[in-house]
């Protein structure tokens, strides 16, 4: 495990109201003892209220009005986050795998009955989606990065049949999951305007020493759906259509996302 992850564990430990000594925390974890001693620093450096007690009852423990804070998730939390664990890994969410690791962590501390609670709501939520594509996955945490860091990409993308483009210098203000694709928003050096580019045409992507500001208030989501509805302050193009047909039927076209605007 990392330091972050052994960190995590100690305090969750000491969290329960026993007294545990640095052997036993370091036997307990399989990590020597050093190791102990340098997390438990780390813990008291960035706030923890550890208290060490010497003698052949002493130990490690934490203040209890620090133990008794809400650090942990409630039943209704930790079914939100195993569902929202399901969801992410179908949709090819690039840190699907960080989620994991958290509810394995939920797991790892949970009592029979609460890992039972937990096993049951983790198998009853399906979801369906087309299969994600690991390239896709690794582009996908380079653009999010980018996206959090303010930093320029060169991005190769295919505009479709094979047709390759120029390399591109692109600034992602963010990524955007619809309709089953994946999508990444921001300003295209190439054609010298914010864009949209579907994330399973990137052919290449490469960080570079240019740095970016997103515009203040801008929406990734906005911009997309944006370019994809007709625009109500346009000129007037648009012939009237009058559908007929079993309600079941007219209530899924109202429901399209695009009928759907169009609807009078």
């Amino acid at each position: 495990m990392t330091k972050a992850d052994n960190m995590l564990s100690i305090l969750w430990m000491l969290r329960s109201g026993k007294r545990m000594t640095a052997r036993q925390l370091a036997e307990e974890l399989e990590i020597h003892v050093r190791t102990v001693y340098r997390c438990i620093d780390s813990l008291c450096a960035s706030g923890v209220p550890i208290v060490a007690e010497s003698g052949p009852n002493g130990g490690y423990s934490i203040l209890s009005r620090f133990a008794d804070s809400p650090l942990v998730f409630d039943a209704e939390e930790q079914k939100g986050l195993i569902h929202a664990t399901i969801f992410a890994k179908e949709a090819g969410y690039p840190y699907s795998d960080a989620l994991a690791r958290a509810v394995d962590k939920l797991k790892r501390y949970a009592n029979e009955k609460q890992l039972d609670l937990l096993e049951r709501h983790s198998g009853g939520l399906s979801v369906i989606y087309p299969p994600a594509d690991g390239g896709d996955q690794a582009y996908l945490q380079v653009l999010e990065e980018a996206v959090g860091q303010g930093r320029t990409l060169e991005m190769q993308y295919d505009r479709g049949k094979g047709e390759a483009s120029p390399p591109r210098l692109f600034d992602p203000y963010g990524i955007v999951f619809w309709k089953g694709s994946w999508y990444a928003v921001g300003h295209c050096g190439y054609r010298g305007e914010v864009r949209s580019f579907r994330v399973d045409r990137i052919r290449g992507l490469r960080e570079t020493d240019g740095r970016f500001e997103r515009p203040a208030g801008f929406s990734a989501k906005d911009h997309l759906l944006g370019n994809l509805l007709p625009d109500p302050s346009g000129p007037a193009e648009f012939e009237t259509v009058r559908i007929q047909g079993k309600e079941q039927v007219l209530n899924e076209l109202c429901r399209h996302w695009l009928f759907g605007h169009a609807l009078v």
